[in-house]
């Protein structure tokens, strides 16, 4: 299932520069970097602060790039990328459409006021 590094013959740095930039903008402004602000804030241990949050992302990308190939063996790439593309319109239609649980408690908030 997982590839070693000795199978590839050479690094897709398309796909490389894809995925960073990829992650990068969807992280940002994202609750694991607003988590992040939050704990640098106390200013005890920036460096613990950094290598916890970066060892979390780095798990987490990992545990995507296992289900992404597990699941490419068991389905055509064409459908996980349609089940993919569905996942993120749902989440733009549901944040579009009817905003977030804290913009719908404020608005109920603000008619009973």
């Amino acid at each position: 299932m997982w590839k070693s590094l000795r199978d590839e013959e050479s690094m897709d740095w398309n796909l490389l520069g894809l995925s960073f930039v990829t992650v990068f903008i969807s992280e940002l402004g994202d609750k694991s970097q607003l988590a992040t602000i939050a704990l640098s804030g106390s200013g005890k241990s920036l460096r613990a602060v950094f290598l916890g949050t970066a060892a979390a992302l780095l798990l987490a990308s990992f545990l995507g790039v296992i289900l992404g190939e597990g699941a490419s063996q068991v389905l055509p790439t064409r459908w996980v990328k349609a089940i993919a593309a569905i996942g993120f319109a749902a989440m733009a239609v549901k944040l579009l459409w009817f905003g977030s649980e804290e913009e719908q408690n404020e608005s109920f908030q603000n008619k009973l006021s």
